[in-house]
């Protein structure tokens, strides 16, 4: 959280303006007459606004932010008329937990409408809401969004002037070894251990189990992944209670130090997120505790039953994601990193073509797609270099890895600034080293798995102080990439003619 980078303070301005959305969103809602629960429900629409929605680009943003009352209006009154019969109310829950979690096929939009349409009916759970609070919910929830949306696409939208981040998803293979076909029935089978057993340690607060079991299956691919993400919502949580229990019980639900604290936690979750789940979780405990207190219910056994309910939702998550359909931690990183090496090849290729003559307009789109995916493998090979790991020779192999899938990375952006020069010399040389690179690449993925085209032939000669820079980079990279062949158990292969395909 300290020491990771924040590139164009991405992260400080998203903290930011959750603060400021989600300070409206409650403003506007207190100033409408809502009681104090209504309040709370138009914060947390607020903060969900400004959290999930992630399409790229501000006007697709406008549009899933613009559906969600669409998905959360019916849930919220599905929740209410079933609240009465606990049987039907508990069935309809785990049927939204699998609708949630398959609509992440249709990308970040269906991703966002199924965490609203979870989170309305978690949040009906925690008002125990019976149909006649929907008034006062829908009108909460429509003031919360409308004043999430204001800030976002108004008042604040910083994403305008930057190039939307390119979309990366996981391979999707048919039937149910589809990734979100597979973890929608992973994910109710953890509802359901969720339920019966959060229902067992008390009536009241089960949905917790619940929403720790939905909450882990978020941005995991492999059983190894989801363990991990469970042991870290643990210990966020744990740290968080102790936090609760030195700041929050003493307060006592007074407004204006709550409130302050609140916002404090608001920033943090956002600051935090993109960089570590334990301390996202942190924050979020903490501000769970400074609501329930300010709703006066706050005590230290409800603290001590959340951490519980917390470790029923991450044992049903551990359960599901080993008997159902598992995908083990190697299969999902070796896609990854696959994928990684695919946006290497590429970018390469296109640097050829560019240094050939050509536009070399998506010379920017490939390092971004590569950061990208490298994110990814990071998220993939965490249970192997967790520090619990027991295996010490693959947590050594992995942190090898992703050293020099790093380095891959270093040196593309080097090169990217080069070539992007208009000032840079086509060098003979260039294209060679770029065929290098592109048959290095070929010797760490099958055949097929990268693509074949032969960079274009660059016929000027002599030494340029941009060449050089530039042949600099591609030398890092080569070397970077026949040192990834040992840890990723690559057999060498002959390289093929430089002009075949």
């Amino acid at each position: 959280m300290f020491i990771a980078p924040d590139p164009g303070r991405a992260r400080l301005r998203s903290g930011s303006r959750a603060v400021l959305g989600i300070a409206g969103a409650v403003a506007a809602v207190a100033a409408a007459g809502l009681p104090l629960p209504a309040v709370v429900v138009g914060g947390l629409a607020a903060l969900l606004a400004l959290f999930v929605v992630a399409d790229p680009g501000p006007a697709r943003q406008a549009v899933t932010t613009a559906l969600t009352p669409v998905v959360a209006f019916p849930v919220l009154a599905l929740a209410a008329w079933l609240h009465p019969y606990p049987g039907a109310r508990d069935a309809a829950f785990l049927a939204v937990v699998f609708a949630g979690v398959y609509a992440r096929r249709w990308g970040p939009r269906g991703h966002a409408l199924g965490v609203f349409a979870f989170m309305m009916f978690f949040i009906a759970q925690f008002l125990r809401a019976g149909p006649g609070l929907l008034p006062e919910l829908y009108g909460a929830v429509g003031l919360g969004l409308g004043c999430a949306a204001l800030v976002r696409f108004g008042l604040w939208c910083y994403e305008r002037a930057a190039a939307p981040a390119p979309a990366v998803s996981a391979p999707q293979p048919r039937g149910l070894r589809r990734p979100t076909t597979r973890q929608a029935f992973q994910a109710v089978l953890a509802g359901g251990i969720a339920v019966a057993v959060g229902q067992a340690l008390s009536e009241d607060r089960w949905y917790w189990a619940v929403g720790t079991a939905w909450w882990i299956f978020v941005n995991t691919t492999s059983r190894g992944e989801t363990l991990v993400r469970g042991f870290r919502r643990v210990l966020g949580t744990v740290t968080g209670i102790a936090a609760g229990l030195a700041v929050a019980l003493p307060l006592h639900g007074a407004p204006a130090p709550t409130a302050g604290l609140v916002a404090v936690c608001v920033f943090g979750i956002f600051y935090t997120a993109p960089v570590s789940y334990s301390w996202m979780m942190f924050f979020v405990t903490v501000m769970a505790g400074l609501l329930y207190g300010l709703l006066g219910i706050l005590h230290p056994g409800l603290l001590v039953l959340r951490l519980g309910e917390t470790a029923v939702g991450a044992l049903g998550a551990a359960v599901a994601v080993l008997m159902v359909l598992p995908v083990t931690t190697h299969a999902a990183t070796d896609a990854w990193i696959r994928r990684a090496l695919q946006a290497v090849h590429d970018f390469t290729g296109e640097a050829a073509r560019h240094l050939a003559g050509g536009p070399g307009h998506d010379l920017a789109r490939h390092v971004a797609e590569l950061d990208v995916l490298l994110e990814r493998v990071r998220a993939a090979v965490a249970p192997l270099v967790h520090p619990l790991s027991p295996l010490r020779r693959r947590k050594a192999r992995a942190r090898t890895v992703l050293a020099l899938l790093d380095e891959c990375a270093r040196q593309v952006r080097g090169l990217a600034e080069v070539v992007a020069d208009p000032h840079a010399c086509h060098d003979e040389r260039l294209t060679a080293a770029c065929r290098r690179v592109e048959i290095a690449v070929r010797r760490l993925v099958p055949p097929g798995a990268a693509g074949d085209g032969a960079p274009a032939s660059v016929m000027v000669s002599g030494s340029h102080p941009h060449a050089d820079r530039a042949l600099e980079h591609l030398r890092g990279l080569e070397a970077a990439l026949s040192g990834l062949a040992a840890p990723l158990g690559a057999a060498p292969r002959p390289a093929r003619p430089a002009g075949s395909v």
